[in-house]
């Protein structure tokens, strides 16, 4: 009864996981990557959520949705547009690196309390150990991934560098040791990670230190980090593309503008040249036509003291005949008065003569 009970709950307890995870099936399917519940990290590959999973520092499950096929949609569409989907990454990173930061200067803070105070010289000697360590840590992790990569010489040229300073640690612990009494010395000092704010001694051995520099969580962190200054560059070229972008398109604009207000200065003189042709024109046409009427009532005019003159000369005509027929009558009757005055004349003279003659004979037949 009882294995019965725990069977029935068992398939209850399936059922839901599998509605759940239908149900979330079914969401993630209508959602687009554009969505505001997708996480924009997520889709750069940049997640803290993603990145820490399975360290010390676990963040679980990210508020928002994460799926790999809506980041090869991304992708996708990324390649034809600028999604500036950065922007929200950058913002998600950097919270989370300055909650990272405070934590480790909380750390510091609680060392200094803790730990005994040393003086500034040796505080340095202690310092330049630690980085030394780190380099060393470092080095150990980069030989260990070569190795794995099958790049045998390289790590083992790395494995070289890192007996250099081991060395140079030696000689650093020396002067440490000789600036402190060796009951301090013994004592282990620790230091905060600047990347993960985890915890280093100064006394580590090198194992530690290569599984702390190679460890998940401090490339983890590292890989963040790097990330957030790419995404950082990636911005501002962004940024800078875009505003030489609107820049090249306000001037474009502006010579659109300047070349339109130059065919309507254009457009604009040529219709004032062409008002001023017409203008020209219509002052030539009445200059013309002046002229002509000019000409035309010059013309009238010398046709009427043509006329006038024509009419005085026909008038000087006709008194000039009319009194040279008149003086001609006048002359035909003189001479006609003439002509019979001197045949009178004559016709006295002769009578005169003949008289003349009788009286004489009359005179002589007297005699």
């Amino acid at each position: 009864m009882v294995q019965c009970m725990f069977a029935s709950l068992h398939l209850q307890g399936s059922c839901r996981k599998a509605s759940c995870s239908s149900s979330r099936d079914e969401t993630r399917q209508r959602v687009k990557f554009t969505d505001e519940r997708v996480c924009k990290s997520h889709l750069l590959n940049c997640c803290p959520h993603d990145i820490l999973s399975g360290t010390r520092m676990d963040l679980g499950e990210c508020s928002k949705i994460h799926d790999l096929a809506l980041r090869a949609d991304y992708e996708i569409a990324s390649k034809e547009r600028d999604l500036f989907f950065e922007l929200d990454a950058v913002d998600h990173l950097e919270s989370f690196i300055a909650d990272c930061d405070r934590r480790t200067e909380l750390a510091k803070k609680r060392l200094a309390e803790t730990q005994e105070e040393i003086s500034a010289e040796v505080a340095a000697k202690a310092e330049k150990v630690h980085e030394l360590n780190e380099e060393i840590g470092k080095l150990l992790a980069k030989a260990e991934q070569l190795g794995a990569e099958g790049n045998v010489d390289e790590a083992q040229t790395v494995l070289q560098e890192v007996e250099r300073v081991r060395t140079k640690k030696k000689d650093a612990e020396e002067e440490y040791r000789n600036s402190m009494p060796a009951s301090s010395f013994q004592q282990q000092k620790l230091r905060v990670c600047e990347v993960c704010s985890a915890y280093l001694g100064l006394h580590d051995n090198d194992r530690r230190l290569a599984d702390h520099f190679g460890g998940k969580l401090h490339l983890g962190f590292i890989q963040i980090r790097e990330k957030l200054e790419q995404l950082k560059k990636t911005v501002q070229d962004k940024q800078e593309r875009r505003n030489q972008e609107r820049l090249r398109r306000r001037e474009e604009r502006e010579k659109e503008e300047k070349m339109k207000k130059r065919t309507k200065s254009r457009s604009r003189e040529r219709k004032r040249s062409r008002s001023r042709e017409r203008d020209r024109e219509r002052r030539r046409r009445r200059s013309r036509s002046a002229s002509r009427e000019k000409r035309r009532s010059r013309s009238r005019s010398k046709e009427r003291d043509r006329r006038r003159r024509h009419r005085s000369r026909s008038r000087s005509r006709s008194r000039h005949s009319r009194e040279h027929s008149h003086k001609s009558s006048r002359d035909r009757d003189r001479e006609r008065d003439s002509k019979h005055s001197s045949s009178e004349r004559r016709s006295d003279g002769l009578n005169g003569r003949t008289e003349s003659r009788r009286h004489d004979d009359r005179e002589a037949g007297e005699i």
